[in-house]
């Protein structure tokens, strides 16, 4: 850990600082990724270049003959042959394609239900007027009418004439013979009416009559000008007229008889329905039901078929006629007819019919892309790094939201551009204002939705994985399963519209909604949706934009509150303490530090030098100094029991008072508490008790001021592989506020300091960089800083920590003595979560190694000598190391001289075969050995505080 020497520590960065230090980092980092943004933002460009790729695959496909207007040579009067086209020679799939410059007219029919789903009594709908269930068995079923209205005898009256029309037919005007009466069809229609599907399929055709008589069946030819096309056996149907008292009656019968309407699935149809309201002699008003299921819906949202609605009002509007004026009236439909045409090609708008599902995947592709972003600065805890150095959690989003929002809107004008460019009505029948809007809020929704989840993972893969599946498995739910819901007519709009705060299917019904209307406009020759349309009953535009707004208001401060809460670990402390400002505190030490203060009582009674390093604190609080960079009071950190297991005592009231100019080693063995000690110092984890100062500012409330003025340098490198070392250097220096001339000297002093400046090392990107000169550019708040270095390496370094000291205090925790003993002022070492000695690496040696080390290695045979000579030595020498000859022996100073022993050891030469021998100072090594297994160990469990 650094700190500077300064009375008054730099101001913190602003935020307008951070957010600029930020942006010229990432503006530098995406540059040096320009081929994966190129790719990620051009993705869409080959998707359009697939689907026209596609599209003329079919359009070529849909120019062959078979889909065009059939065509045949026609003799002439001179012998030749013309080869003539048209309807006459065309084929039912044919007959579309070809000009029609007067359509056919073709009877108006009444769409009648097929025999087996007619209305009849059943155990699932016990109504007794309708005719009995027997009667399917012997294809006799009539076809029930219902009604209803404000005068019942009116509406009895005229409901009596709806088929008491009779005719003698006339086989050779098939027009007049289904005109003069009520004729009907159980065939499906098409979208266009040019050919009556009832006329070319084998469909059945009826007259309905009140009555049925007797041979009253009859066959009629079909001309098409001079050609027959057909010839169709007319059958007579029975009409039921049934009176009921309400139009609600009505209703509930014509959905139960449907069959999502009932829970056996049955269908039990009525033909049509009929309100007279509140219609008498001098006015007419009506209400007339049909079956909207007739619509030919398909899988692939063609254009629905037409209903059969023409002969349901003539029907009535008949009846009412000759009841007011007498039977001897006839308000005649004569025919139907489609509007005449051109010439036209089968066409088939791939991108229109595809979007729905296939574009869903397309604009959702960013999710992973953003989600990897921000889960690869957690994984490789860049983000951490940026934070410990004084980056805030607004700079950061504002910048990253900025930069996912940049991108995604580039990501979506190119897509719908070059869309529009090679012509898919998809993007160019649509109103553009509507499509910017839309893909507007779903990005932003889109952004929002990866800051929620990237706290969840750690691993950039499984963030990867789960996120391809999500969008991969929830398109595939939206065209499949949401798809049959928004078609069902009869699904209720409510659960529509709920299940659409699922974005995937908020997404997915705006392209669907995209889709239709591009797919009509287009077959239709109009435009696509428009701003007018969206109040169109059937366009659910209108509620995915609200609710895909709504959404991104709520999500947007609950993801920034995740990931506070994912950032700052366990130091939020209420689930609004991150929203509050950190509070600046005086210079002192004294306010804040003694109200806190409980009672201590400790386990183990602990040693004079850590008694008075105690001491020190207590006197610093009472009287704060500035000439101590950092202060420790009684530091302690808890981590809960976890699965039955007891609390973990990591840290046991550490007091500790560091000046400025001194490097501070910490020793102890993995596990002793010493990662936790540094985590509460550099604001990862907050403290259980206690409290510590840098500086004067406290580490629990202003950790923001603490981060102008320390350095950290973790473990393993922390770096961004395509920065060069300078533009780290760069980074880091704006975020401690260094601006111009100062900023560009720190640097260059910073890099020359750890020798990256000359021969343009420094403007290497870091990925390049040898594992000596990533740890040379990450030195400074030091946790086993030299790890992973070579030996010259690792010499340069120490050169760096010694030259840094001078002004500022520096914690080092390090597992080897060597680098200890050569830049620590002052050695602590931790274990089980206590400190057991503090001071300098001379004085350690000399309280705890009060002894030599005398070894000596001979044959196995001769080492009871060895130990008869070390016995005579001292009788004090104990052996702490035996191994095939080779023993070691532990000496105390006071009752040998060093002369003597070799003395001794001459005299035994003479007696036996010395193979080897040695003398030595107790090292560092052996102290930290010697304290480490003295250590008593506690229970995690008894606990006192």
């Amino acid at each position: 850990m650094s700190n500077g020497t300064e009375r008054s520590p730099r101001e913190h960065a602003s935020f307008y600082t951070q957010a600029n230090a930020l942006l010229r980092k990432n503006v530098t980092y995406q540059k040096r990724n320009s081929k994966k943004n190129v790719f990620i933002v051009v993705f869409p460009v080959w998707i359009c270049l697939l689907l026209l790729i596609l599209q003329k695959v079919i359009d070529n496909e849909l120019d062959k003959p078979k889909f065009q207007c059939g065509c045949s040579n026609v003799p002439t009067n001179n012998g030749t042959d013309v080869r003539v086209c048209g309807i006459q020679y065309s084929t039912l799939d044919q007959v579309f394609r070809c000009a029609i410059d007067s359509p056919p007219r073709w009877p108006g029919l009444l769409q009648v239900p097929s025999q087996e789903f007619r209305a009849v009594k059943t155990d699932t709908f016990p109504i007794v007027d309708y005719p009995d269930e027997s009667c399917r068995k012997t294809q006799s079923c009539p076809v029930t009418v219902l009604f209803t209205g404000g005068n019942r005898s009116l509406s009895q009256s005229v409901a009596s004439r709806f088929f008491s029309r009779t005719s003698t037919p006339n086989i050779s005007d098939y027009l007049s013979s289904l005109s003069n009466v009520v004729s009907g069809t159980n065939a499906l229609t098409r979208e266009v009416h040019f050919i009556d599907p009832a006329i070319l399929s084998s469909s059945d055709l009826f007259t309905i009559q009140n009555q049925c008589l007797q041979n009253s069946t009859f066959q009629i030819p079909f001309l098409l000008g001079n050609i027959a096309i057909s010839r169709k056996e007319v059958k007579c149907v029975q009409a039921l007229n049934l009176w009921r008292n309400s139009s609600s009656i009505i209703n509930g019968e014509l959905y139960k008889g449907f069959r999502q309407g009932n829970a056996e699935r049955k269908n039990n149809e009525i033909m049509t329905a009929y309100d007279f309201l509140d219609s008498d002699e001098k006015n007419y008003n009506v209400r007339i039901w049909y079956n909207s299921t007739f619509k030919n819906e398909s899988v692939f949202q063609s254009p629905f078929g037409q209903v059969r609605v023409s002969r349901s009002l003539n029907v009535i509007s008949d009846a009412y006629l000759r009841y007011l004026v007498g039977d001897d009236v006839n308000m005649k439909l004569e025919f139907t007819k489609e509007m005449p045409k051109p010439k036209t090609r089968l066409s088939l708008d791939f991108s229109s019919l595809l979007g729905a599902t296939f574009f869903n995947w397309v604009v959702s592709f960013l999710l992973p892309v953003f989600l990897t972003y921000l889960v690869y600065e957690k994984q490789h805890k860049l983000r951490l790094m940026m934070k410990m150095h004084g980056l805030g959690d607004r700079p950061y989003w504002v910048i990253s939201y900025s930069y996912f929002l940049a991108l995604s809107v580039i990501y979506m004008l190119l897509f719908v551009i070059f869309g529009s460019v090679i012509g898919l009505k998809f993007f160019r029948l649509n109103d553009y204002s509507i499509q910017f809007v839309f893909y507007f809020l779903f990005v932003n929704l889109q952004i929002v939705l990866a800051f929620l989840v990237a706290p969840s993972f750690s691993d950039v893969r499984t963030s990867q994985a789960i996120a391809y599946v999500y969008i991969f498995g929830s398109g595939l739910l939206a065209g499949f399963l949401f798809d049959s819901f928004i078609n069902d007519t009869s699904f209720p709009k409510i659960w529509i519209i709920v299940m659409e705060f699922f974005p995937p299917f908020a997404l997915y019904r705006g392209l669907y909604e995209f889709g239709q209307y591009a797919f009509f406009g287009g077959y239709m020759g109009t435009s696509g949706m428009t701003w007018g349309k969206l109040n169109d009953s059937t366009n659910g535009m209108r509620e995915v934009l609200i609710i895909i707004f709504v959404e991104w208001l709520v999500l947007l401060p609950i993801a920034y509150y995740v990931d506070q809460v994912s950032s700052l670990g366990n130091r939020v402390k209420t689930p609004l303490s991150f929203l509050k400002h950190f509070r600046k505190i005086s210079h002192s030490f004294r306010a804040s530090s003694l109200g806190r203060q409980g009672s201590k009582v400790f386990v183990e009674m602990e040693k004079p030098d850590v008694i008075q390093e105690r001491e020190v604190v207590q006197q610093l609080l009472l009287e704060p100094n500035s000439n101590y960079a950092v202060v420790c009071n009684n530091l302690k950190k808890v981590y809960p029991g976890r699965d039955g297991n007891p609390d973990k005592l990591a840290v046991q009231g550490i007091s500790l008072a560091l000046p400025v100019g001194e490097c501070f080693g910490m020793l102890g063995p993995n596990g002793a508490g010493k990662t936790s000690f540094i985590n509460m110092m550099i604001g990862l984890t907050k403290p259980t008790s206690g409290n510590a100062y840098i500086q004067g500012f406290d580490i629990e409330t202003d950790m923001n001021n603490i981060y102008t003025s320390m350095g950290v340098c973790p473990q393993h490198d922390m770096l961004w592989e395509t920065l060069t070392g300078r533009e780290h250097l760069l980074f880091y220096g704006r975020l401690k506020n260094l601006k111009g001339p100062a900023l560009k000297e720190a640097v260059e002093e910073s890099l020359k300091s750890v020798n990256l400046f000359y021969g343009g090392v420094g403007d290497k990107q870091a990925g390049k960089y040898s594992g000596g000169m990533k740890r040379r550019l990450s030195v400074v708040y030091m946790d086993e800083p030299s790890t992973g270095l070579d030996p010259a390496s690792r010499n340069n370094l120490w050169k760096v920590v010694k030259e840094a000291k001078r002004n500022r205090a520096i914690i080092l925790t390090t597992h080897s003595m060597e680098e200890a003993e050569v830049l620590c002022d002052r050695l602590c070492i931790f274990v089980d979560g206590s400190l057991q000695c503090i001071g300098n690496p001379k004085q350690l040696k000399g309280r705890f190694g009060g002894s030599y080390v005398f070894t000596m290695t001979t044959a196995v045979e001769n080492e009871s000598e060895v130990e008869r000579l070390a016995a005579a030595l001292s009788p004090s020498a104990a052996k702490v190391y035996h191994i095939s000859g080779t023993q070691r022996f532990e000496i105390p100073k006071q009752d040998i001289r060093v002369a003597d022993v070799f003395r001794a050891v001459e005299a035994a030469k003479s007696r036996i075969s010395v193979q080897a021998w040695g003398i030595a100072d107790t090292t560092l090594e052996d102290v930290f050995i010697k304290v480490a297994l003295s250590a008593p160990r506690s229970s995690s469990s008894s606990l006192l505080t």
